[in-house]
């Protein structure tokens, strides 16, 4: 059985790297100050997370498991990390040292601003480390910026202003990785039209088969894993090249093919339904008629 660190608390993780903890609910580690022995995290297979935390990796060699999948971090490598994640360790290069920073927040921490709601919008916190976020050097230049800042309030005496200021630094932190992302995308133009490409081959492939009476109506989080993406990358991926979510891709296709199977008027409404995914068929005609305006009978009756 694996041994598992489970971090609840940032005080779980700074005591890991025998580090002080300057506010119960938010801190970054700096591995150039953890001592050596502190950095090897000794005993643990995995840690779960119950916070939110990001790992600016500088040093080669480290891996990390997620998913069932490695990743070999390279320098400037930003890791996201929400809670209710497993990180797996392990398989370290001889003569590893990690360097680099932590950053790691509590939900609790955005309690009562506008980040509570905003921090759901951040989808990069559900991809797998294999989506990790590549910086260039300029871009690396300032999210190092933007820890120093939330460092240097966690180093002042606490006031009525910390809390906002270090909300502040986190949300414009998190909203330049995802303009970074963006970038990241766009220079992957070739790779992602691969994906899609793939994702129109299972999209087609699901409807041809009979998957859609063994699994029900197909859903992101099928194709996402067919393609080995987290479902929330795979969701970015086609909203950013396309302008249209995976959701409304998939959406579409169900609709054309409701179209065509309800002219074959040797098949019941029910039958379709079936053939289709759907579970129950009035399921199926609210649906139908949400997207067309009619009915699967009042359709077939006008053509």
């Amino acid at each position: 059985m694996k041994n598992i660190l489970h971090i609840e608390t940032i005080g779980d993780y700074f005591s890991l790297r025998k580090q002080e903890v300057l506010h119960p609910l938010v801190g970054i580690v700096d591995f150039n100050q953890v001592e050596p022995e502190a950095k090897k995290a000794s005993g643990y297979d995995a840690f779960k997370f119950e916070c939110y935390a990001i790992f600016l990796k500088d040093a080669k060699g480290c891996k990390m498991k997620y998913g069932g999948k490695a990743y070999d971090y390279d320098e400037g490598t930003l890791v996201f990390i929400g809670p209710g994640q497993t990180i797996e360790l392990g398989g370290y290069e001889p003569g590893h040292v990690p360097k680099g920073y932590a950053l790691l927040f509590h939900p609790d921490l955005l309690l009562g601003s506008s980040m509570s709601r905003k921090i759901h919008d951040y989808n990069f916190f559900a991809y797998s480390v294999n989506e990790a976020l590549h910086l260039s050097a300029k871009e690396r230049k300032v999210i190092l910026s933007l820890l120093e800042k939330i460092q240097f309030e966690l180093e002042q005496n606490l006031d009525r202003h910390s809390k906002k200021l270090i909300v502040s630094n986190i949300e414009l932190f998190l909203d330049y990785c995802v303009r970074f992302y963006d970038r990241q995308f766009l220079i992957r133009e070739f790779e992602n039209q691969g994906s899609l490409e793939k994702f129109n081959d299972l999209l087609n492939e699901y409807f041809l088969s009979d998957k859609a009476q063994k699994y029900g109506t197909p859903s992101v989080a099928y194709f996402a894993e067919k393609l080995h993406l987290s479902p929330n990358y795979f969701g970015d991926l086609v909203k950013k090249e396309t302008g249209k979510s995976a959701q409304e891709h998939i959406q579409n296709k169900l609709i054309e093919e409701a179209k065509e199977k309800v002219f074959d008027a040797e098949k019941s409404i029910s039958q379709i339904a079936y053939e289709l995914g759907f579970k129950y068929p009035q399921h199926f005609n609210r649906m139908f008629k949400k997207n067309t305006g009619y009915t699967p009978n009042e359709y077939r009756s006008l053509n």
